[in-house]
């Protein structure tokens, strides 16, 4: 059974979660919650999370990142899916990836149905490096992918390249004979490459920054 009133925090705490939700589509780390509602200490944070789950407010999976859900859906009105982190990418030189069938061990995350735009084939990739950084993707945030095999100039792609063995996070171009693949970044050169030797592994729909 819910408690009766709620203290002054966890008012803060479950105001920011049903707004951070609604404005991003996920819901908010521990560390957002402690940045957002003035908290010092993350294990304030847990604390008051931990006082709400008893209390029938949320529901929170520790298996999953950014694992909290309100048990009342028209509390935020959204129907999360469950997105599983399959392994790194980098944004910046390239480096070896997990088969995008294997997720890493206990990563995952839910996100709003919104912000897969009811896609199937959505995967999540953690980004290692700074080369996207102007379109506002560092390291450690982790990207939406929508799996497919084409590209469109401009967009932000997965790229595989054949005969390095090795995928990276770039703008795609195609450019008469080559294909460029190019970074976000002032202070880093593009990579080119034959259309041969480069497979498109899926395209970015949504980008999920982390709180330092």
């Amino acid at each position: 059974m819910a408690i009766k009133s709620l203290s002054p925090k966890q008012e803060r705490i479950i105001n920011f979660v049903t707004e951070f939700l609604q404005d991003k589509g996920y819901p908010p780390s521990i560390r957002d919650i402690a940045a957002g509602c003035e908290i010092s200490s993350t294990s304030v944070v847990v604390y008051n999370l931990d006082k709400l789950e008893q209390a029938g407010y949320i529901r929170r999976r520790s298996d999953i990142s950014r694992g909290i859900k309100f048990l009342s859906p028209e509390e935020n009105g959204r129907k999360l899916v469950y997105i599983p982190v399959v392994g790194v990418i980098a944004a910046g030189e390239p480096i070896p990836v997990p088969d995008t069938g294997t997720s890493m061990p206990g990563e995952g995350l839910e996100v709003s149905e919104e912000l897969v735009r009811g896609k199937q084939d959505i995967y999540a990739l953690r980004v290692k490096g700074n080369s996207m950084l102007d379109a506002l993707i560092g390291d450690g945030d982790i990207v939406l992918m929508d799996y497919g095999n084409s590209a469109r100039n401009g967009d932000m792609v997965a790229a595989w390249l054949k005969e390095e063995q090795e995928v990276t996070l770039k703008r795609f171009f195609c450019e008469s004979n080559r294909i460029r693949l190019q970074p976000a970044n002032s202070q880093m050169e593009p990579i080119y490459t034959t259309p041969d030797n480069i497979e498109i592994q899926g395209k970015v729909v949504a980008v999920i920054r982390r709180i330092p």
